[in-house]
């Protein structure tokens, strides 16, 4: 029996030095320590007496060793014969793609390069006889010295035992929830690693392509066959993606830039105004916001050997660098002849009256658009016109609470709206009157007719009263995530989200907010 005393400023092979527990996982436990010979750190782990798959775990960890690829993490030593088995690997010094989401959704072109960088990893891990069975956002990192790693190859699987029937099929899902992760900010599965769970719909999680826009296909498709398998055929076409290989081969044509996402540290704090989870809700029709999707590039970050598509992208980039550097030279140029053409002619006139030519008038100068921030929604109600339903008001908080996951939604109808009601919505107060220029909506993937209404009174006993003191400031369809930015800014202190066209629900008629954010100034 080993009388070796497991604590931190224990030394292993009179060379690794224990600091510090990262975790623990029944009788392995995984530590930050010291290699004192290369005066670097180093993680090991280290198995408790009786920890039934230490060996399998060594076996795993020198294997590992053996695969030709710098994206899976080092391992450095393996012993189990000593009084304390354990296994050094590299410590990697970086973000993890856990930490990376912290700042909001990456830019797509970004996620897919940083995703199928960790799938080719794992799919040279499979050719080696190697799996992973547990791909987790605080797995795949960013390194400091600009390269992506996915630690726990081989290890993990070992640890956990190797008894899965698909392994191949395990890991694949794996990658599609990384990339899921990466494209939304949601994790498929429920919490994981800081990241909230994704939206439920009847069928699961919903494809990312409803819960944010602007990811296109095919990587909508590639991640919802990955991760989501259950809706291949209902809702995507092509097969289910079961093998790191497949995903590989999937992800080959698909636009990518090198990954070069912004670690925590060198991100900048985000703007007032910007959404609470993810700083945006739609990209393309809200240009005044900002975006914390697009990762900036890390400063003096390279990796070795970038693909062909990796360097038309670069020279794609610097191309469009010099051309915003000629084309700042050339407005500099242009102001500077106005200024003298105006200088000149001051002189001119210098020896006049000295009176302001009348035709010619000061130019205040115009602000720019002022920056939109989150109203605060001191109050929320669910809103009928005919007073005979609640609309479930005791949950209308749920809409505004800043998790998607939960939501409001109105009463079940036996009609889309029109007959019964000429509709049913939220009511939202501001507490004073503000000017509305943009209300941020996430619903489920079905269409609905909405109206955004904003006025000063919520006096709105019957439909009569809800033209007269709510007018309407936008009318359309909304579908997913989604802003709608007013045809004109509205000024009041109610915002109501109307609800004009219901999609059906198991029969029934029912409109549904995950989340609402109304931006203004």
């Amino acid at each position: 029996m080993s009388t070796f005393l497991i604590e931190p400023g224990a030394k292993l092979a009179n060379r690794y030095r224990l600091d510090t527990v990262v975790s623990e996982t029944g009788g392995a436990t995984r530590w930050k320590a010291t290699d004192e010979t290369l005066a670097r750190p180093v993680a090991v782990w280290t198995f408790a007496e009786g920890f039934p798959r230490t060996s399998e775990v060594v076996r795993a960890a020198r294997a590992t060793s053996r695969i030709p690829d710098a994206r899976v993490t080092q391992v450095f030593d393996a012993d189990d014969t000593t009084p304390v088995p354990y296994v050094v690997e590299e410590w990697v010094i970086g973000s993890s793609l856990a930490e990376l989401l912290a700042q909001g959704p990456m830019e797509p072109e970004r996620a897919a390069g940083l995703v199928a960088e960790a799938a080719e990893a794992i799919a040279a891990a499979h050719a080696g006889g190697l799996h992973h069975l547990c791909l987790t956002p605080s797995k795949l990192m960013w390194s400091s010295g600009g390269a992506v790693k996915v630690t726990g190859i081989g290890v993990d699987a070992a640890l956990l035992g190797n008894n899965v029937p698909q392994p191949a099929a395990v890991d694949a899902q794996g990658l599609g929830n990384l990339l899921y992760a990466a494209l939304t900010g949601y994790w498929p599965g429920g919490p994981q690693s800081g990241l909230p769970g994704a939206p439920q719909g009847p069928m699961g999680p919903y494809p990312p392509g409803q819960l944010r826009q602007g990811v296109g296909e095919p990587l909508a498709s590639i991640t919802t066959r990955a991760a989501l398998p259950q809706l291949v055929g209902q809702m995507v076409p092509g097969p289910p993606i079961s093998s790191p290989a497949e995903f590989c081969a999937a992800m080959a044509e698909v636009p990518r830039l090198i990954p070069l996402p912004v670690s925590p540290a060198e991100a900048a704090p985000p703007e007032p105004g910007t959404s609470r989870r993810t700083g945006e809700f739609d990209a393309t029709n809200n240009q005044r916001r900002t975006s914390r999707t697009a990762a900036a590039p890390a400063r003096g970050a390279s990796r070795p050997a970038p693909s062909r598509m990796d360097q038309r992208a670069s020279r794609e980039e610097g191309s469009s660098t010099k051309r915003v550097l000629v084309g700042a030279v050339a407005v500099v140029l242009f102001v500077a002849v106005v200024v003298g053409a105006w200088s000149f002619g001051s002189m001119m006139n210098s020896g006049t009256d000295g009176e302001a030519d009348p035709s010619v008038s000061a130019t205040e100068d115009t602000p720019a658009d002022a920056e939109l921030s989150v109203l605060d929604i001191s109050d929320s109600d669910g809103f009928d016109p005919l007073g005979d339903n609640s609309e479930h008001g005791q949950n209308a908080p749920l809409a505004h609470d800043g998790d998607p996951s939960t939501a409001w939604n109105t009463e079940g109808y036996n009609d889309p709206m029109g007959t019964e009601k000429s509709g049913v919505g939220l009511l939202l107060d501001l507490g004073s009157s503000q000017e509305v220029h943009e209300v941020d909506l996430v619903v489920p993937s079905s269409s609905y007719g909405v109206q955004i209404r904003v006025g000063d009174s919520n006096a709105v006993s019957d439909d009569a009263s809800l033209d007269a003191n709510l007018p309407s400031a936008w009318e359309g369809e909304v579908s997913g995530e989604q802003t709608v930015t007013l045809d004109e800014a509205a000024t009041g202190r109610y915002v109501l989200v109307w609800f004009t066209d219901l999609p059906s629900d198991d029969g029934r008629f029912r409109g549904t907010i995950n989340e609402v954010e109304v931006r203004g100034t």
